[in-house]
């Protein structure tokens, strides 16, 4: 077998896990990747150097010595990257003056994902991530191999994902097995669905705040020309800049939606042992995640999505880290049938995501409305009092009709969006308006249960109700459910955890 690679690979080669215990360098092709990223990251530095030295003597080396730096360090990380993959074990040694040695168990391998920049595409590599559940900080070591040939880190991916426990399992080479099924491919159709979600709102607040400088100077200009002190022309104002706000909205969700999901594939192996969800336009991402940890699934389906009939979905799988977990979407921003019948493939079954949900009655519809048009009082008082004190002519007192109209609305749907449901397999939990979400938890990956109650929720006999699990956010919440029903509904979830303090 080669020790640069696992390009030689055969099936000889690849009988067992155990008998690859060479040590195995990056593929030579990353000479071509690391020092040109080592020089986009010391760019601004080297801009800066190159303006001292132009404005000094004028030497050449100060043009070229900045430049070499990091463009040694990129192929330094050649020579200093090493890896192999033992009977129980992954190791990485990384580092020549300062050694970093990583090592995990075989067995505490969750996620393998697979990342390709434009670069790496062009030169038939890609970045392997290695994911092992253990909490991870940012700027701590990370199981990364950057770069790999991309068959090879598929081999890679299918040795550590379908690995064996006995020694004389056989493992065959990545070219040896059969196509993924296919569960799910991107239709351009779901871009409609872009200016729904909350990303793109996020991406416009986080554009304007980039784009400070021409922001502010454009509004003084505006107001400037535009008399805010009467009703008329603020009231215009305003107008045009929520039409303007929505626009840019949907215009930079659409392209943040498109440069993530695009080519969007979810594949599950002939075996039926991992799921496989690639995505991205420029940059793209493969994650692959093993059947058997995966525990259920989270519909989510804000506001706006339901309105147009769509809603996404997210695997909960074990034992991920929070930026894994947020790589694991089983469908995209997609019509809520699409989303339905492929988090029913996944699951097993269709009952979670149909099945009419218990709801919780009188008291927890009362406590919607009571917030609800709490906020709106609240409202309506703070706009009295501007109307009054700025005097305002009376028309704008129409205005305080607004609040309690949508406070009703939002109150109403989540009263009916709110409750919970049991299967054979899986709790079934559902609440919010805005950012509507309906857990799936697996019954067998529950762990505990936690029962709150606040001051006010003590007054109307109502507990929150969280199921504790070690997958995806590691705990699953009943809101607002009545304290007989959520005991009944924690002993019969898992029978035999709360005896002891039934008893």
């Amino acid at each position: 077998m080669s020790g640069s690679g696992w390009q030689d690979w055969s099936a000889a080669d690849v009988e067992v896990l155990a008998e690859d215990q060479e040590w195995r360098r990056l593929d030579p092709r990353m000479l071509l990747v690391h020092p040109v990223n080592e020089v986009v990251r010391f760019l601004p530095a080297l801009v800066a150097i190159f303006f001292v030295g132009h404005s000094s003597s004028g030497d050449i080396w100060w043009h070229i010595g900045p430049v070499a730096i990091p463009i040694a360090i990129g192929v330094m990380r050649y020579f200093a990257t090493r890896f192999r993959i033992t009977g129980e074990r992954l190791e990485l040694h990384r580092g020549l003056v300062s050694r970093n040695v990583l090592s995990t168990q075989l067995d505490k391998v969750r996620t393998v994902e697979l990342t390709s920049s434009p670069i790496h595409r062009a030169l038939g590599l890609a970045k392997v991530q290695i994911g092992t559940g253990s909490a991870v900080k940012d700027g701590d070591e990370k199981f990364v191999l950057d770069s790999l040939g991309s068959g090879e880190a598929r081999a890679l991916r299918h040795a550590l994902l379908h690995r064996r426990t006995a020694a004389t399992d056989e493992i065959s080479p990545a070219s040896d097995q059969p196509d993924d099924e296919i569960l799910l491919t991107f239709d351009p159709a779901w871009i409609r669905f872009a200016p729904l979600t909350t990303g793109g709102l996020l991406i416009a607040l986080g554009a304007l705040a980039a784009g400070n400088q021409l922001v502010g100077p454009l509004v003084h200009r505006i107001s400037d020309r535009v008399d805010l002190h009467k009703p008329q022309h603020l009231g215009l104002t305003i107008a045009a800049a929520v039409v303007v706000f929505l626009v840019v909205i949907s215009v930079l969700s659409v392209i943040g939606y498109v440069l993530t999901n695009w080519g969007f594939t979810l594949s599950r192996d002939r075996g039926g042992r991992s799921l496989h969800i690639r995505k991205g336009m420029l940059t793209t991402r493969e994650t692959s995640v093993e059947l058997a940890r995966v525990r259920g699934a989270e519909v989510h389906e804000p506001l706006g999505l339901r309105l147009a009939h769509g809603a996404r979905a997210v695997a909960i799988v074990t034992g991920l880290t929070k930026r894994e977990a947020g790589n694991t979407a089983l469908v995209p921003s997609a019509p809520r049938g699409v989303v339905e019948q492929t988090a029913s493939t996944a699951l097993g079954e269709s009952e979670p995501l149909t099945m009419d949900l218990t709801r919780h009655g009188a008291r927890a519809t009362r406590r919607r409305y009571t917030r609800s048009l709490t906020v709106a009082g609240l409202l309506d008082l703070a706009w009295a009092i501007t109307v009054a004190t700025q005097h305002w002519r009376p028309g704008w007192y129409v205005v305080l009709v607004f609040p309690p109209v949508v406070a009703l609305a939002l109150a109403h749907d989540r009263a009916a969006r709110l409750g919970h449901g049991l299967t054979d397999r899986y709790l079934v939990s559902r609440a919010h308006s805005f950012r509507g979400r309906r857990s799936i938890l697996e019954r067998e990956g529950i762990i505990g249960w936690n029962i709150d109650q606040t001051w006010f929720q003590r007054r109307v006999g109502l507990v929150t109700l969280t199921a504790t699990t070690a997958a995806g956010k590691q705990g699953y919440t009943v809101h607002d459910i009545p304290e007989a029903d959520a005991v009944r509904l924690a002993a019969t979830a898992v029978p035999g955890l709360l005896d002891d303090f039934l008893a």
